[in-house]
């Protein structure tokens, strides 16, 4: 591999694991860059004459952080309860299906668990960058869950996943199919100007490409922690589905990195014990009013007291630690705790004033 080959894999694999972190923040604008990022990577690679050995493990692996980055995402900024609920079970549903594909490599999995959340979570943000999707009703969410899933997702996890072909090489032997796609996109388009857009609702505001604000009675640090420290508990469901989104995530990853030796139910383990942890002593730090504002710095703390505990686990257990696997795995678990602990009071503030009014 040449230096400027290495420098572009090196770029462009740090903007899939950085260019998801803007995803809270600038919500369809950063998720569409995942999306183009993730379509084009090796097209990248193979300009620059370097075709990285197993990277559809790694590209898989990649697209569930990112997925679990926008998950995370929607506890902070969407503001419709039953468009959540939606996005939640297909999310953690194409999250088990990923895993059980690393697993078991059967290609059909991917089209039994299509990931139907990353187009369902661009509809949401796309509405609700004209209007607010407050006013939306469940049926018309599930609705267009189901229409993502039957007549977008099937065919195309179907084209790319089972029968493994790929448009390009279609299209350069069969030119037909160009002209087939530019009168699908001219149709689509046309049906949406003249039956679908006189339909819509008029726009709320312009086109915004950040979230709305925080309630703000929970808009800070300290507020999220004080909701913590009313609300939370060591054993809860917070924990759990910190522990079940984690366990997944890892164990994905765990199937695609080279040097990592354990098992999956070891994995699933040790991350549930620091999970576990985590919400322990997170919770004492809160119940003594001492917070981090930044979260960046949130982050960064955990991440050392996970190393820490980490190392003194092993030495107290006579082993030694898996270099850099655990600290990839430590990472995440640092990055998603930190991220779940600071968003999910917010959700659950939006949740219980809903139900109130």
């Amino acid at each position: 591999m040449s230096v400027a080959a290495a420098l572009v894999f090196f770029v462009v694999v740090a903007g899939r694991f950085l260019l998801p972190l803007a995803i809270p923040y600038f919500p369809l604008p950063a998720v569409i860059g995942c999306l183009v990022l993730d379509g084009v990577d090796q097209t990248i690679f193979q300009s620059f004459g370097y075709d990285p050995p197993g990277y559809q493990s790694y590209d898989k692996a990649m697209d569930v952080y990112y997925l679990s980055i926008a998950y995370l995402s929607t506890l902070r900024n969407w503001t419709n309860q039953a468009a959540f609920e939606i996005s939640r079970f297909l999310f953690f549903y194409r999250l088990a299906g990923a895993l059980l594909f690393e697993v078991t490599q059967a290609r059909w999995l991917l089209l039994a668990f299509p990931n139907v959340f990353e187009y369902f979570f661009i509809a949401y943000e796309t509405i609700r960058s004209r209007g607010s999707p407050v006013t939306l009703m469940a049926t018309w969410w599930i609705s267009l869950a189901g229409v993502i899933w039957v007549v977008v997702k099937l065919p195309q996890e179907w084209w790319l996943h089972v029968a493994q072909l790929d448009l390009t090489d279609e299209i350069s032997g069969h030119q037909w199919i160009l002209g087939l796609i530019v009168a699908l996109l001219a149709g689509i388009s046309v049906l949406f100007q003249r039956l679908i857009r006189p339909r819509l609702p008029p726009a709320d505001w312009d086109w915004r490409v950040r979230p709305e604000p925080l309630p703000e009675e929970i808009d800070e640090p300290h507020e999220q922690d004080a909701w913590r420290t009313r609300y939370d508990a060591v054993w809860s469901w917070n924990t759990f589905e910190k522990a079940l989104l984690l366990s997944l995530v890892c164990g994905v990853f765990g199937q695609m990195l080279p040097d990592f030796t354990g098992s999956t139910t070891e994995l699933f383990a040790g991350v549930a014990v620091a999970v576990v942890m985590n919400a322990a002593i997170s919770l004492a730090v809160a119940r003594r009013n001492w917070t981090i504002r930044s979260t960046g710095l949130a982050f960064a703390t955990r991440l050392l007291l996970n190393v820490a505990l980490a190392t003194i686990g092993d030495w107290l257990l006579g082993r030694q630690m898996d270099g850099y696997d655990t600290l990839f795995f430590l990472t995440m678990i640092s990055l998603i705790t930190t991220l779940h602990d600071r968003w999910r009071p917010v959700h659950h503030y939006r949740r219980l004033t809903a139900t109130a009014g």
